[in-house]
């Protein structure tokens, strides 16, 4: 890979991340808190990749006029060959050149800047087992806080996961509640399940926290849903790896959030 390429290769990089970084499409594949980060990495390489074009540019201008310069003639006006690069005096081959490998970097720009792909999905879920890891609260004997009013009651996945497994109050017994993700199709037939996908700092930590959905039909793969009904006790309960149901009473669509993890 020649040095101009080079620069021109940073130059994408750079402005692919401010593309990213400077919309809500950077949501997709890091926490909301890496935007800075994101703003400065690309704001950095896209500076290094115009100064590195200027400077070969200013380079290449002052060496054709001494190329130039350099053909000198013999007396009877036959050209005489200039003397060998100091390269091609040495080894044969220029330094100024990367590795063939560096051209892989093009293909995460191109995807950036042609396909820019979604956020993880039920690709990625179907494939993770479900965490509810076991909170502190469940170790203090003053347990877990009381539930804030609301009918239905909005809560994250995480919540609900948490209180019908670990939460021996069973606060949600009879309580009516709204669970908003994204449909993942399970392994049966009519199976499915309300999901969001978890990210600690960006998309390749992500795991899945799911919560089977009884008494409603399955809605298209991926489309986003909020499901109001009611906790299935089901046994899956004091497990890391429970899988907690709801009966549904009303699925509705709903447009894909601004922030799709949780």
């Amino acid at each position: 890979m020649r040095r101009d390429v080079q620069a021109v290769l940073l130059i994408l990089i750079g402005g692919a991340l401010l593309r990213i970084s400077l919309t809500d499409m950077y949501l997709r594949y890091v926490k909301d808190g890496l935007r800075p980060a994101l703003i400065a990495a690309g704001a950095i390489l896209l500076l290094v990749g115009l100064v590195s074009a200027v400077r070969d540019g200013i380079q290449r201008r002052a060496v054709e006029p001494a190329a130039d310069a350099g053909h000198a003639h013999a007396a009877d006006g036959e050209p005489v060959a200039p003397a060998p690069a100091a390269d091609e005096a040495g080894h044969g081959h220029d330094h100024s050149a990367g590795p063939r490998a560096a051209w892989l970097l093009c293909l995460p720009v191109l995807a950036l800047f042609l396909i820019a792909p979604p956020a993880l999905g039920s690709y990625t879920a179907s494939r993770s087992d479900n965490v509810v890891a076991k909170p502190a609260a469940a170790n203090n004997d003053a347990g877990f806080p009381a539930l804030p009013p609301g009918d239905p009651l909005p809560m994250t996945l995480a919540d609900f996961l948490i209180r019908s497994v670990w939460d021996t109050a069973a606060p949600l017994k009879d309580r009516d509640v709204q669970l908003t993700g994204f449909v993942t199709p399970g392994k049966s037939a009519g199976t499915w399940y309300v999901t969001r996908m978890v990210i600690s700092c960006c998309a390749a930590d992500a795991f899945a926290r799911k919560i089977e959905v009884h008494g409603a039909a399955a809605p298209p793969t991926d489309s986003w849903v909020t499901v109001t009904g009611r906790w299935l006790p089901n046994g899956q309960v004091q497990a890391d790896d429970a899988m907690p149901a709801l009966t549904a009473a009303k699925v509705d669509r709903v447009p894909t959030p601004k922030e799709p993890y949780e």
